[in-house]
């Protein structure tokens, strides 16, 4: 079984202890990093490449503003919001959805998918 990495950052240091040794207990979960500030997120992936990044929520089930920039950089790592204030946790995650239309066989068909001309889609049941 391969190791979970988790990198804990932005919270409160308490709260970050505390998660820290609630995972020291698991042999599968490696806590790879800490970071107090959103500011140092981003260089501490890149050094450690987590699965996980473990943050504060600020906001009642917003996805904290530096996440969403971490999660179009980095769509591989899902992240845990807690806000312990309000013992509210929030797991965001990206996903691919792929998605297909039948187009015309043709010149037609190929520049009208090109172009965006719903016209030239038929819907694939």
């Amino acid at each position: 079984m391969s190791q979970i990495k988790v990198l804990m950052a932005n919270q409160p240091r308490l709260m970050r202890e505390l998660l820290t040794v609630t995972m020291s207990d698991q042999t599968d979960i490696e806590v790879v990093g800490e970071v107090e500030t959103a500011s140092d997120v981003e260089e501490a992936i890149e050094r450690t490449s987590p699965n996980f990044l473990i943050v504060a929520l600020d906001e009642k089930d917003r996805l904290p503003t530096f996440c969403q920039s971490i999660l179009q950089k980095h769509p591989q790592i899902k992240i845990i919001a807690i806000a312990p204030d309000r013992n509210t946790s929030v797991f965001y995650w990206t996903s691919l959805q792929v998605r297909s239309n039948q187009i015309e066989s043709s010149e037609a068909g190929v520049l009208g998918a090109l172009r965006g001309t719903s016209d030239q889609f038929t819907r694939i049941q």
